[in-house]
């Protein structure tokens, strides 16, 4: 089961998004890695907005000594059902299956501290 966030907007009357997390990893990753998802959700503005999304999203998992921040970034497929204007409250998740290997989050880990883990997503908006 993934750990949802909750959604959030891109800017006011921008994109509303949420992050998908599995921590035992979905996929390619179950069982072995760390799995991030972005989705694109219904929002008040869509109307407004440009079509489909295709602003580059950089997904963080924190190292809470901030010394090595796990990251990965991606442009997405505009051909993608998953970036097209959502018709249900939100489209098919895109991202990373093998985000972390789990063995990173065990021992002296500085990414797991105090059973919490700081995930950071920037959602680049240039030129809109």
């Amino acid at each position: 089961m993934p750990s949802c966030f909750p959604a959030f907007y891109s800017s006011k009357y921008g994109y509303k998004m949420c992050l998908r997390l599995y921590l035992n990893g979905d996929g390619t990753g179950r069982g072995t890695h760390l799995s991030l998802f972005f989705v694109v959700m219904r929002g008040k503005c869509d109307a407004l907005l440009k079509w489909p999304f295709s602003q580059k999203v950089t997904l963080m998992l924190l190292d809470q000594n901030n010394r090595e921040h796990i990251i990965d970034a991606f442009r997405p497929d505009v051909s993608s059902t998953s970036f097209q204007r959502p018709i249900s409250e939100m489209n098919i998740a895109s991202g990373c299956p093998l985000f972390c290997p789990l063995a990173k989050l065990t021992g002296k880990s500085s990414y797991l501290r105090d059973d919490t883990i700081f995930i950071k997503a920037i959602v680049d908006l240039t030129g809109l």
